[in-house]
């Protein structure tokens, strides 16, 4: 399993997701924005915009928040300025991560990035220092809704995807960004409920974290820097045992 996932996992499990329900809204509604600025405010001809959408439909963000966050894009109200500025280092334990920000004040991002991977054991790289060892990929998250990994498996050959990341609770379908659009069109009109649906950075190698005390360094480490106010997505290349996992879930 991605570090990616298996941090999302562990989130879920200790119900930080709920918690942080503003800053999904926050997220959401910059990826909007600036889809909406760049592409134009229709999502039928603009699918970054309707990706958007999607996704905040499906947290139950209110239809007030998507409007105008879209206007805000098209410039129909006053908004702010942002950039996207994607950021590369290392974890603890030699743990490769992505970084992807929306902000509105580069100098103000990177000194609080880079100040948060030097207080917790990390070291903020330069550009492609990790990311060769990232694949883009599309991402759709679903509840499982008591599907079996057969079952599932079926429907994601159908989608047009070609993997999948199973667990009972949330099965992560991955795909090539070629098939993005049909896979996600697929689950969207079936059965399943999409969680989220979003192109991610895939690590190809892994860092195996066997020793309990590393594994919180490292997770510990991923919840200091997504709380950073201006990251938006964060990716990383760490395996954790389920077991070492799940006893830092139930530590809360």
């Amino acid at each position: 399993m991605s570090g990616h996932s298996k941090w999302a996992n562990i989130k879920h499990r200790k119900g930080r997701q709920d918690a942080k329900r503003g800053k999904v809204f926050t997220r959401i509604g910059k990826e909007i924005t600036i889809a909406a600025r760049e592409g134009g405010g229709d999502p039928e001809g603009n699918p970054r915009l309707r990706l958007a959408m999607l996704n905040a439909r499906s947290v139950n963000m209110p239809s007030d928040n998507i409007t105008r966050a879209i206007k805000k894009g098209t410039g129909e109200i006053e908004g702010v300025s942002y950039e996207e500025i994607m950021y590369e280092g290392y974890a603890p334990n030699g743990v490769a991560v992505i970084l992807e920000t929306v902000t509105d004040n580069k100098k103000r991002t990177v000194s609080e990035i880079r100040s948060t991977f030097t207080k917790h054991g990390g070291n903020l790289g330069e550009p492609n220092s990790v990311a060769w060892n990232f694949e883009r990929k599309g991402v759709i998250s679903i509840k499982t809704n008591d599907k079996s990994e057969e079952e599932l498996l079926d429907h994601v050959l159908e989608s047009g995807a070609d993997d999948m990341e199973y667990s009972e609770e949330n099965t992560r379908i991955i795909c090539e960004l070629e098939n993005f659009a049909d896979a996600n069109k697929y689950f969207d009109s079936s059965e399943f409920e999409i969680e989220e649906s979003k192109v991610e950075y895939i690590p190809q190698n892994m860092v195996q974290i066997t020793e309990l005390n590393d594994a919180r360094k490292v997770l510990k480490f991923m919840e200091i820097i997504e709380d950073q106010d201006d990251v938006q997505n964060l990716y990383a290349n760490f395996d954790i045992d389920d077991d070492l996992a799940e006893q830092i879930a139930s530590e809360g």
